[in-house]
């Protein structure tokens, strides 16, 4: 069956086709919007995380008549009481662009002591069923906890994750910036990640296969 990844980035879509192998869940074969000529954008206007996932599944699988698989993801920063949030991919306004984010991040951090930087990156999935009418089968979010550099760090990932420290004790990856990971080493322990880890755990309820 095909699966409607909300996303064009070929990142994500890597990520989720690495866990579907690692569960051994095969007969799914992940489609994204650029391959089906394109899906009109969905105003991500919703107050979670979640709320904006659930809207792009459902909408996905209503245009297209396939199940969708969409997230919604983003920073929050504790001196900042919880932004960018929501608002992660567009903080220094539209267009979305990665480095005027991070630049406006370091800008009101500026003078922030190191102990008080502490952050959080979170994820929402929702997998949404075509109907009629399209319905939510099944949700997830993970979160991963660490703090803001004041400097970039690595060449890997995307969005805030040189400026994300990961700092959870114990685990892979600890005391690295998310950039400094190779995408094997982030996928297991980011807020992305776990969210699917746990999604993909209810595929084949989910979906029947």
């Amino acid at each position: 069956m095909k699966l409607l990844l909300a996303s064009n980035n070929p990142k994500k879509r890597a990520e989720l086709e690495a866990i579907l192998a690692r569960y051994g869940i095969s007969g799914i074969e992940v489609v994204t919007p650029a391959e089906l000529g394109g899906i009109d954008d969905v105003e991500e206007d919703g107050e979670t995380f979640l709320a904006n996932a659930e809207k792009k599944a459902l909408a996905s699988a209503a245009a297209t008549g396939l199940h969708a698989l969409a997230d919604d993801s983003g920073l929050a920063v504790d001196a900042l009481d919880g932004a960018p949030g929501v608002r992660s991919a567009r903080f220094a306004g539209e267009p979305s662009d990665d480095s005027a984010n991070n630049a406006k991040l370091l800008r009101l951090l500026d003078g922030v002591a190191e102990g008080e930087r502490g952050a959080a990156f979170h994820c929402a999935l929702v997998l949404a069923s075509p109907g009629p009418p399209p319905a939510v089968l099944t949700t997830a979010v993970g979160t991963v906890r660490g703090r803001i550099l004041e400097a970039s760090r690595g060449e890997s990932g995307f969005g805030y994750d040189p400026l994300f420290l990961f700092t959870e004790p114990g685990q892979p990856g600890t005391g690295k910036a998310f950039a400094e990971l190779d995408p094997v080493e982030k996928a297991a322990i980011s807020h992305r990640g776990r969210a699917l880890e746990q999604l993909v755990r209810a595929f084949p309820a989910a979906l029947g296969i």
